[in-house]
């Protein structure tokens, strides 16, 4: 049985070009990760807060593109939706994972020529269905639930953010998911004050210490982004786009707070990052619209390649931590193959999105969507 078709909506085209730059900062934040010591020396420091600004931009479109059609909608037309519009590219990094994989034996990743192929492509099929994997399958040592494409894990969650919202949340009353958005709220600050880095950092490996950072993470941000929805009207600010860009970039940017002395420091200044400062964000960039052609080229450019390119940047990550490790070359030696692998990944991302992404989502919306 088919889903029934829905209208279109006009979408916020600023949000779109900011999920596209937190996805760029991304990618320099993991090129600047390899030549760090430690979360206290990393460049673009805060860059790891992007995947919590994506949670929250996520909860907040997912309440504008569904909450008023549930009278037109079933359950499984919502599924259906979000399936065609995560899992391709989901499968396609695991894919762009198990071709790079081998040219990753390294000093860090050792042994890896050893993995026989079938255990290899186990694991790439298994990362195709969105399952996670225990530590005692992972495959290079880190104990993530995607060996192959480590920052899959945040697209786990986010399939759990969708569940609970179909089937649990979208019923809340407006207080109902203000006590659920307060309670979350304590549960992120709880752990970021009191984990033992410093940090919000983690929820890519299938362990309690792991999941619960992973789950604090999530229902914030998606359930805040959600209730920013409802509740708040947009205004009308000028320049909206280059003011939300540059707050987006000075969070994620911001060098470490605290030092190694105080790292609940840190951890407040993730905490209330996320709590107060990214909703205001995603405020400022619903309440503005785009000036010219350029800037509506820029933020369409931004938001076509944020999602491919989060999702499939960091196969080559693990080629580039390899040969780091093996070189020992610092970052003012290595720039120009770290350029050139932040060129190639936006390359990357946005070839498989126009032969790949978009022709798929088209053929399974006129499959399965009419």
């Amino acid at each position: 049985m088919q889903a029934a078709p829905l209208q279109s909506k006009p979408h916020y085209a600023i949000l779109d070009g900011l999920r596209g730059v937190a996805a760029l900062i991304v990618v320099a934040f993991h090129i600047f990760e390899t030549h760090a010591t430690s979360h206290l020396d990393q460049v673009i420091n805060h860059g790891y807060l992007a995947v919590d600004f994506f949670f929250l931009l996520s909860g907040f479109v997912v309440g504008y593109a569904y909450d008023d059609r549930w009278g037109k909608m079933t359950l499984g037309g919502f599924f259906k939706r979000r399936l065609i519009r995560l899992q391709p590219m989901v499968i396609m990094g695991m894919v762009i994972g198990a071709i790079g994989f081998y040219f990753q034996d390294s000093a860090i990743f050792p042994g890896i020529s050893e993995i026989p192929l079938w255990q290899m492509l186990l694991i790439m099929l298994i990362g195709c269905t969105m399952l996670p994997v225990p530590p005692s399958m992972d495959l290079r040592g880190w104990g993530e639930m995607h060996p192959l494409n480590g920052p899959a894990w945040s697209l786990f969650y986010e399939y759990i953010a969708n569940i609970l919202y179909a089937l649990i949340v979208k019923n809340f009353s407006k207080m109902a998911l203000s006590v659920l958005v307060f309670l979350s709220a304590f549960g992120l600050v709880h752990m970021a004050v009191t984990g033992t880095n410093g940090d919000v950092v983690g929820g890519w490996s299938l362990n309690a210490a792991q999941l619960h950072v992973g789950f604090a993470r999530l229902m914030y941000p998606f359930f805040a982004g959600l209730l920013l929805q409802r509740v708040v009207k947009p205004g009308r600010i000028n320049n909206a786009f280059l003011w939300s860009s540059l707050l987006v970039i000075a969070v994620l940017a911001m060098p470490r707070v605290g030092g190694s002395e105080h790292l609940w420091a840190n951890g407040l200044y993730d905490s209330l990052s996320i709590i107060f400062i990214f909703p205001l964000i995603v405020y400022i960039g619903a309440s503005g619209g785009l000036k010219g052609k350029n800037e509506s080229r820029v933020n369409k450019f931004l938001g076509d390649i944020s999602y491919p390119i989060y999702i499939t940047h960091y196969p080559l990550i693990y080629i580039y931590t390899g040969w780091i490790s093996d070189t020992r070359k610092p970052i003012s030696e290595a720039w120009p193959v770290s350029l050139l692998l932040f060129v190639s990944a936006i390359v990357l991302a946005y070839v498989c999105l126009k032969l790949y992404d978009e022709p798929v989502r088209k053929w399974l919306s006129g499959k399965f969507l009419r």
